[in-house]
């Protein structure tokens, strides 16, 4: 019985958050609020604090105001996402061991969360890393290629060049790995 349940929380956890409800939810609010917006050249993503990311769309990837010359490791996550919880520990390693040459920014894929909210949930995981919270989130989702399961993160290099994804959990000593071999 011990076999089975480990062998399900594994598969749980390296497979990443597709809830059909809430991936039903999240394709629409990515589908209406691209729809109801026009071509636009950047997108502003805001964190819990109100500062604004702007984010510029190349033909390689995506330039992020403010970090240029870093590398940026953009994670897709959602609160109620057990993969994506488990993955915290992992980013804020990260964050912290390449503070200088590194930026992550996570970008939760949920309606209507109030930055009080998040900034809670931020307390309570004792997050390092930058949180976006806005309807921007969803835009930024479907200028990626679209996210159909969480979490989902992708990594730039320095010139905002595309490097890497990962959907699903994936082992802190991979994401380094990829980390390193774009510093």
């Amino acid at each position: 019985m011990k076999i089975l349940l480990t062998a399900i929380l594994t598969l749980l956890i390296f497979t990443g958050c597709n809830d059909k409800k809430e991936a039903q939810t999240t394709t629409s609010k990515v589908n209406k609020v691209v729809s109801t917006q026009k071509k636009i050249q950047g997108i502003i993503l805001k964190d819990t604090t109100g500062k604004e990311i702007k984010v510029t769309k190349t033909e390689n990837g995506f330039i992020f105001e403010g970090y240029e010359n870093k590398v940026v490791l953009l994670s897709f996550f959602a609160t109620w996402c057990p993969p994506c919880r488990a993955e915290i520990p992992h980013l804020n390693n990260l964050q912290e061991k390449y503070k200088k040459d590194l930026k992550i920014i996570s970008v939760l894929l949920e309606e209507n969360r109030s930055n009080e909210y998040v900034t809670d949930f931020m307390k309570n995981n004792d997050i390092k890393f930058t949180i976006t919270n806005s309807d921007s989130n969803f835009q930024m989702a479907k200028e990626v290629g679209g996210v159909e399961s969480i979490p989902f993160v992708l990594i730039y290099d320095r010139k905002g060049n595309y490097s890497q994804h990962y959907t699903g959990a994936i082992p802190e000593e991979m994401m380094e790995t990829d980390i390193q071999r774009v510093l």
